[in-house]
């Protein structure tokens, strides 16, 4: 909670007045945010609300343990149905790569949730090994520089919020685990039902930056610190030399 209060302090992430729409897939990641901004609404000294929301990809999916967790615990839980699976049934060929494609499905549909439960902001739960992996990806893949923003307008107006990225993804996990919280798993990914490639390069990644902590074992203590202190005029960026 502590480090969440500070990020959200750094980047101004939640206002007074906010309804932020939070993404619940039900994996580690997304319940335990929920939880948090539950208790950062409690610590706050301002009045904000959080609408938690699960999209289902129409693969007739059992979402009662999720469902009554939130009853449970007073969240306001709406689940937003969508027909991924059976476009992705239309689109989705043999031995391709599926993760981009259900992943522009799913933010496209918070967007409309968002819209229909009045939301201005959406939470996403991407944590900062989620930035890393990202960052290393771009630079390997890509020949790009690019990381996870903790704020950001998307093009339809409304404002993204990474409250989870400076924590460790083994925090969220033992959150989970120590409040013995009814998680889902990767069965609920509807690539599974699929005769695709699994991804790569973000398990490539993930393996590298496990390697690389070993040896450095305060690297993502670094990361985090480098991804606020960056010299741009040091890259080989043309447009920086324009004089």
């Amino acid at each position: 909670m502590r480090r969440i209060g500070q990020t959200n302090a750094a980047f101004n992430l939640i206002e007074e007045g906010d309804k932020i729409l939070v993404g619940l897939s039900g994996g580690k990641d997304s319940l335990t945010m929920v939880h948090a901004l539950k208790e950062q609404q409690r610590r706050a000294p301002f009045k904000f609300e959080i609408v938690a929301v699960t999209v289902t990809y129409g693969m007739g999916e059992n979402l009662t343990a999720l469902i009554d967790h939130c009853k449970t615990y007073e969240i306001a839980h709406h689940i937003y149905d969508t027909n991924t699976y059976k476009i992705a049934e239309e689109k989705i060929r043999q031995n391709s790569s599926f993760c981009s494609f259900f992943s522009r499905m799913r933010r496209g549909a918070l967007y409309s949730a968002a819209n229909l439960y009045g939301c201005n902001k959406v939470a996403l739960g991407h944590h900062l090994d989620d930035a890393a992996e990202s960052f290393f990806m771009n630079m390997i893949y890509n020949g790009h520089l690019r990381a996870l923003a903790p704020k950001y307008k998307a093009g339809n107006g409304l404002v993204i919020i990474r409250p989870l990225i400076q924590l460790r993804e083994r925090q969220l996990a033992a959150c989970a685990l120590e409040n013995e919280m009814p998680t889902i798993g990767d069965e609920a990914c509807p690539s599974m039902r699929f005769d695709v490639k699994m991804p790569h390069a973000r398990a490539s990644m993930k393996v590298m930056l496990g390697e690389m902590e070993q040896k450095f074992p305060d690297l993502f203590v670094s990361i985090n610190s480098a991804f606020g202190h960056i010299s741009d005029d040091t890259f080989f960026d043309p447009q920086r030399f324009a004089l």
